[in-house]
């Protein structure tokens, strides 16, 4: 006997495939969410851990500005102390050279000239003084040419003194020059 199915199973099959398929539809779409929403996570994960890495160097910069400010405040602070410090030498080395200088301007002073001032600006003596002649003031400035501690001698003006005198008051400027550790003769004329 043959047996015949009268009952609609196209039907039902048709609405079992159309079950599964939104059972795999809705799968999908939570899977498909689940994939979204982990990758994103990780993507605001590595945003988060850039962002304090970020941070991190920003603050680590701005100690290191403020460590280079504080260099360059000491490397300010020490240029100022060597200046200081080469400046107080220059005066402890120089200090006996006036001493030397003012030996030789008396040593270098020929007979019948007299001096009235004399005055030192930065390595420039100016001489200001009577001569009984002009060949005196002459002989003043060979010697101050000789001397080792002197150099370059120029007579500014010479003019002769008031009253019955022969006497010249002249005006001269000599430059210092300062003779090397090496030598021997500090103090002594030619």
């Amino acid at each position: 006997m043959t047996t015949i199915n009268l009952l609609p199973w196209r039907e039902a099959r048709r609405k079992q495939q159309q079950q599964d398929f939104i059972v795999m539809l809705a799968v999908a779409a939570v899977l498909g969410a689940l994939v979204f929403f982990g990758w994103k996570s990780v993507v605001d994960g590595s945003v988060d851990n850039q962002r304090s890495r970020n941070s991190y160097i920003e603050r680590e910069l701005t100690q290191l500005d403020q460590q280079i400010k504080e260099i360059s405040e000491l490397e300010r602070r020490r240029e100022e102390l060597i200046s200081r410090m080469n400046v107080i030498q220059d005066l402890q080395n120089n200090r006996p050279y006036i001493v030397y200088m003012f030996d030789q301007l008396v040593r270098t002073l020929p007979d019948g000239v007299y001096y009235s001032s004399v005055e030192r600006k930065g390595g420039v003596f100016t001489i200001t003084g009577v001569a009984d002649s002009n060949n005196r003031i002459s002989a003043l400035m060979r010697n101050l040419n000789d001397s080792p501690w002197f150099k370059d001698p120029d007579l500014r003006t010479v003019a002769a003194a008031s009253g019955d005198s022969q006497a010249n008051t002249f005006t001269l400027t000599v430059s210092q020059d300062i003779p090397s550790a090496n030598s021997d003769n500090k103090g002594g004329g030619k």
